[in-house]
């Protein structure tokens, strides 16, 4: 039987057509008047999409890389740091501050839990050099209150550095980095964008900027004073991934034209409505208590089934990849994703797909087939009467 391969993962996600061509059709030498164009134009079009008057720099790196950056530009070793985790990249701020010898104090929730502003409310003095979080956790599929957390923050200490790891949040849920004063946000190529992996973002307020010059943190090639300089010529201060920045330019110029970061949000967050509609219609429950985010759902596994099968029946019967869980939680929750190049029919076809899996795995009765389709298409319908016949 004919099978297309689809992604449903939350990273790498599908990618678009228009960038792949983009990629494929990259020939110029990175120190070339045509790239120096491109590399310009493609900052200038990531600075609108992000919604900020603040600088933003490109690396060739992974989101991680980009997250290393931010901690040893904007610290020094044994600066105070508040980190808030509640999921494996929770985890690796704390990892990446410890490497690099802040002092860090960790404020955890358990996985699937949502962190507000009460959580760094008496944590945050004059002495704390930073707060780092996630806006969207996706290895619980849950986002934080970033907002809330940045002005609790912010009343205790207005200098303190806000480290927003965005990579999953972009995108896929309001993320307003002038307006809620954040400092470093953090973005990543295979996610909301919908390019390849290995192309990092981040952008950095004036107030990152003056705390560079105080780090004593070691940095090379993630020394982004460095890259400033370079990037405002046109160039970057190594060699750069040039066929991803030419795939980024082509996916920003899609996604301005079918309405820009808003319209991305409003895609992501219509699908994830959609598949907890359907969950819930199938006797599916949504993974921990926290704010569901935009970008992915994550679900527990019926009693009985390790999600590790249903991630393998999904695969195997259809070519469609969803993500297991990840650590402690693998085996018991399996994620879906909604950002970036998904439209309803990919959602549909999946929750169609997933009845089949749990019918054939003795945890769906056939005559409730269809029953999860339905309630996505039923929330589909409300949603258009709602928005116009475009919904």
């Amino acid at each position: 039987m004919l099978k297309k391969e689809r992604l449903f993962a939350p990273g790498p996600t599908a990618l678009l057509p228009q960038a792949q061509a983009a990629m494929a059709a990259m020939h110029w030498h990175h120190r070339t008047a045509e790239f120096r164009k491109l590399l310009t134009g493609t900052r200038e079009r990531l600075q609108r999409f992000l919604g900020t008057k603040n600088e933003v720099m490109l690396l060739a790196a992974s989101g991680s890389g980009a997250m290393e950056a931010a901690v040893v530009n904007g610290l020094s070793p044994q600066d105070r740091v508040l980190v808030l985790t509640a999921g494996k990249f929770g985890e690796r701020w704390e990892q990446l501050a410890k490497a690099y010898g802040c002092a860090v104090e960790s404020v955890k929730l358990p996985y699937g839990e949502s962190f507000g502003p009460q959580h760094v409310q008496g944590k945050v003095s004059a002495h704390t050099a930073a707060v780092l979080v996630q806006a969207t956790e996706s290895s619980t599929g849950v986002r934080h209150d970033i907002e809330g957390i940045a002005r609790a923050a912010r009343q205790a200490n207005p200098e303190v550095l806000i480290l927003v790891d965005g990579i999953t949040g972009i995108g896929t849920s309001p993320l307003e980095i002038d307006a809620w004063d954040l400092d470093f946000v953090i973005g990543g190529s295979q996610k909301a964008v919908m390019i390849q992996p290995g192309l990092a973002y981040l952008s950095v307020s004036e107030r990152a900027w003056r705390a560079m010059e105080k780090s004593r943190a070691p940095r090379f090639y993630f020394d982004l004073r460095r890259e400033r300089k370079s990037q405002a010529q046109g160039e970057t201060a190594f060699t750069p991934a040039t066929g991803l920045v030419a795939a980024l330019h082509a996916a920003l110029e899609y996604i301005e034209a079918n309405g820009g970061r808003a319209g991305l949000v409003a895609n992501a967050e219509l699908l994830a409505r959609a598949t907890r509609a359907a969950a819930a219609a199938l006797g599916l429950r949504r993974f921990g208590g926290g704010t569901p985010a935009g970008a992915l759902t994550a679900l527990e596994a019926p009693a009985g089934l390790d999600s590790g099968e249903i991630v393998k029946g999904l695969r195997q019967k259809f070519g469609s990849v969803i993500a297991n869980g990840q650590g402690e939680m693998k085996g018991k929750i399996f994620r879906v994703a909604h950002l970036g190049y998904y439209d309803f029919s990919d959602t549909l076809a999946l929750l169609g797909q997933l009845e089949l899996v749990l019918v054939q795995a003795g945890k769906l009765e056939k005559a409730k087939l269809g029953a999860g389709v339905r309630a996505a298409q039923t929330l589909w319908l409300e949603a258009a009467a709602g928005q116009g016949a475009e919904a």
